[in-house]
C-alpha cells in the first residue's frame, strides 16, 4: 500500500522548513512569492493533501456532528437524520450517523467515540433508560440536543413531538369507529415514546368512558417489522380478540399486517389497525395503514439548528438558551382502519 505524503515530504522536496510550508497552507501572505510557488510545485507534484482531523484537532473545533439514533432500519430515523444533514450542510459541517440498535452498551461505545473524535456536538434520541450514559457523556462538555425525546430534569435541549397526543388521535380515531376493545403494540417498555404513547391511548379511552381494560398490551422486545409479526400471532392467539390494534410504530403495524394476511383475518373488516410515524411504507402497504405522522425531516433539522446554535455561542458573545421544542402530530387516515362497526 501507497505510504501517505506528509507535510514533513512536502517541506524536503521543496527545501524549506515544515513551518514555511504550514505558513504557505494556512497564511500565504506572510510567504514570499517565490518561496511560495516552489512549496506550491512541490504539493502539486507530490500529491499532498492535509489532514483535515488533525487541524480540527489543533483548533478544538470539529466540522462533524454527531447523531446517533435508535434504529437506522427504521425509515423515521432515516428521515430524521436527512433534515439533520440538510441543516448541518448548510453550516458547512459533516454528520457522523451511528445506530445504537436499542442497546444500551452500543449507545455508551459510540458516545465514546464521539468523545474521541471531539465532534462539535452530538444528536442522540437516548436507548438508556436509566440515563447513566448521558451522565457519562455529560462530562466530556460536548453539547448536545436529545432527538425525539423531551429534556426531562436536564439542561440540554431537546426537539420531540407530543407523543400523548398522538397516542389519543390514533385511539380517538378508532374509537370514534365503533372499537371498544383495542390492542396496543407497544414495543419495549422502557422507551419513553412508547410510555407516552399507551398515556394518551389511555387518555382517548377515558374521554370516551372506557376504562384502562378496554385496552389490551402487547409489548416486544423490539420496534421492527419481526415483532410486529410475533405479536400479530399472540393476538391471534387471544380469544377476546380486539377488534383494532394501535402499534407504536409503523414497523409494528406493518408486521401486524402481515400476520393477519398469512392468517386469512380481513383488515379492516375484522381487524383495523393504526400505526405511527407515517413511513413511506405505510401507504404503499397491501392494505394501505393509518399512521400517526410525526414531521421527522423537521424533527431532525430543528435538533441540528439548535445545536449549531449553541456551538456558536461557546465562540460568541451571544449567550445560548436552551429550549425544548415540542412538535405536533397529525392523522393520517387510510384503509387499515375504515371498517364500518
Amino acid at each position: 500500500m501507497a505510504q501517505s505524503v506528509g507535510i514533513k515530504d512536502v517541506a524536503r522536496a521543496a527545501g524549506v522548513s515544515v513551518g514555511t510550508v504550514s505558513n504557505v497552507i494556512n497564511r500565504p501572505d506572510t510567504v514570499a512569492s517565490e518561496t511560495r510557488a516552489r512549496v506550491l510545485s512541490a504539493i502539486e507534484r507530490l500529491g499532498y493533501v492535509r489532514s483535515e482531523s488533525a487541524r480540527q484537532l489543533r483548533a478544538g473545533r470539529s466540522r462533524i456532528m454527531g447523531l446517533l439514533v435508535l434504529d437506522m432500519g427504521n425509515p423515521f430515523f432515516v428521515d430524521v437524520a436527512r433534515g439533520a444533514e440538510r441543516a448541518a450542510r448548510e453550516a458547512g459541517l459533516g454528520v457522523m450517523v451511528c445506530n445504537s440498535a436499542q442497546s444500551a452498551s452500543e449507545e455508551a461505545e459510540y458516545l465514546s467515540l464521539f468523545a474521541e473524535q471531539r465532534v462539535r456536538g452530538v444528536l442522540l434520541t437516548p436507548a438508556d433508560a436509566t440515563g447513566r450514559n448521558i451522565k457519562t457523556f455529560r462530562r466530556h462538555g460536548i453539547p448536545f440536543v436529545l432527538v425525539d425525546r423531551v429534556a426531562e430534569g436536564t439542561t440540554e435541549c431537546s426537539v420531540s413531538v407530543d407523543d400523548v397526543a398522538g397516542g389519543a388521535l390514533a385511539v380517538r380515531h378508532l374509537v370514534d369507529a365503533g372499537h371498544r376493545s383495542i390492542a396496543y403494540v407497544s414495543g419495549p417498555p422502557g422507551l419513553n415514546q412508547v410510555r407516552d404513547r399507551r398515556t394518551g391511548a389511555l387518555n382517548a379511552l377515558a374521554e370516551a368512558g372506557l376504562g384502562p381494560d378496554s385496552l389490551r398490551e402487547l409489548p416486544t422486545e423490539r420496534l421492527d417489522v419481526a415483532a410486529g409479526r410475533d405479536a400479530g400471532a399472540r393476538l391471534l392467539g387471544l380469544a377476546d380478540r380486539p377488534t383494532a390494534v394501535f402499534c407504536a410504530n409503523d414497523l409494528l403495524a406493518l408486521g401486524v399486517l402481515q400476520a393477519m394476511f398469512a392468517a386469512g383475518v380481513s383488515v379492516p373488516d375484522d381487524l383495523a389497525i393504526v400505526g405511527y410515524d407515517d413511513i413511506e411504507f405505510a401507504a404503499a402497504a397491501a392494505v394501505p395503514l393509518t399512521s400517526v405522522r410525526q414531521p421527522a425531516v423537521t424533527l431532525g433539522a430543528m435538533a441540528a439548528e439548535l445545536l449549531l446554535e449553541e456551538t456558536e455561542a461557546e465562540t460568541a458573545p451571544a449567550v445560548h438558551e436552551h429550549k425544548r421544542v415540542v412538535l405536533q402530530p397529525e392523522l393520517v387516515v387510510r384503509s387499515s382502519s375504515l371498517s364500518a362497526r
